[in-house]
């Protein structure tokens, strides 16, 4: 009996370690998080442009003919910060198309964030109260997806884009659904 009371506790410290590390041992990547809204329509928003004077932003806009990304941000996150100038140069060589969401962020802070490090961004919708993000599934920021020329999200990448993720998935995938 009293090797059995000895058994309990480092039988159940095996269970405990097996059940956390399984999904690393099986190869599960937590940046990849499912979403419900692959191959469905953008969420519909209508919401102001971060350009004072330039009327609203809306979802019927990614629906360009041509695969877009839709990347939201906020000036107060840092992993935003380190994304800004690679989505820059993507954007300068012509090979993408990026659209903002700036997240739960004061305009003016968004406006200041985006002068000091330089506007990648065809236009920007502004969600201070993060309605559009919730309806997108947002975690957090940054998270960015590929919405093809018809408007449909065809793929989510949470975190921060590199150049490996832009080089090896986006790209490439924006490449394929452009036909």
């Amino acid at each position: 009996m009293r090797r059995l009371f000895f058994l309990l506790p480092l039988l159940g410290a095996l269970f405990l370690i097996g059940w956390l590390g399984y999904p690393i041992l099986a190869g599960h990547n937590p940046q990849v998080l499912p979403s419900a809204l692959l191959d469905k329509p953008v969420p519909a928003f209508d919401l102001p442009s971060l350009e004072e004077g330039d009327g609203s932003v809306t979802s019927t806009e990614l629906a360009t003919g041509a695969p877009v990304l839709l990347n939201v941000f906020a000036s107060w996150c840092a992993p935003c910060r380190a994304e800004i100038p690679l989505m820059r140069r993507l954007v300068d060589d012509g090979a993408i198309t990026v659209y903002g969401l700036a997240y739960k962020d004061e305009p003016k802070a968004t406006r200041d964030f985006l002068k000091t490090l330089g506007n990648p961004y065809k236009r920007i919708a502004v969600d201070r109260n993060g309605r559009v993000g919730i309806d997108l599934g947002v975690y957090g920021v940054p998270e960015t997806y590929v919405i093809d020329g018809q408007g449909r999200i065809r793929y989510r990448h949470v975190g921060e884009l590199t150049r490996s993720v832009v080089e090896e998935q986006l790209i490439p995938l924006m490449r394929e659904i452009a036909g």
